[in-house]
């Protein structure tokens, strides 16, 4: 199980490194992840469920939901960066703007999971397990998300532009010597 998450985290993350022609950009998005995880873990232990299939699944499901919510943050700041702003102007612009999308949609996905929560009959424990994992892990993840994922995209994007100033210095001393 542990290698199928990590595959799936490289592959997110080489998405993104494409997507965002960065390899520092996308860590805002990967690093808001154990969020949504520990809620997932958190909500099953509370119900009294156990880490099985059904709950690997939904976690597998929640780096692609978690990550849409990050990636709609990031995309935006990355957008107004490029404007002419501050890390710190872009990711508070980002964060601000996009919030109600992702509280909206994140939302709307746990209510529609409350049915599979108090699922009975045949069946109904796979049911709770799925339904238990991703929505405590929306849950945390939306709420805690949308606090880091800001941050976290300053402190990626300031990287980048520090690597990338230096990167433009060594190439103008290098035609320079030419």
């Amino acid at each position: 199980a542990i290698s199928i998450f990590i595959i799936c985290l490289v592959f997110v993350y080489l998405l993104l490194s494409a997507q965002y022609e960065s390899f520092l950009l996308p860590m805002p998005v990967i690093l808001s992840l154990p969020t949504g995880i520990f809620g997932a873990f958190l909500l099953l232990m509370l119900m009294g469920l156990e880490n099985n299939v059904y709950a690997q699944v939904a976690m597998i499901m929640l780096i692609g939901l978690l990550g849409k919510n990050a990636i709609l943050i990031v995309e935006f700041a990355s957008l107004k960066h490029r404007e002419g702003r501050t890390p710190m102007q872009a990711a508070i612009e980002g964060a601000t703007v996009r919030l109600r999308p992702i509280l909206m949609t994140s939302f709307a996905f746990i209510a529609g999971l409350i049915p599979l929560m108090l699922a009975s009959g045949a069946g109904a424990v796979g049911n709770r397990t799925i339904g238990a994992a991703a929505a405590g892990g929306m849950l945390f993840g939306t709420i805690f998300g949308v606090i880091i994922i800001p941050g976290l995209y300053v402190i990626f994007a300031t990287l980048a532009e520090l690597f990338s100033k230096k990167k433009i210095k060594e190439e103008i001393a290098l035609t320079e010597a030419i």
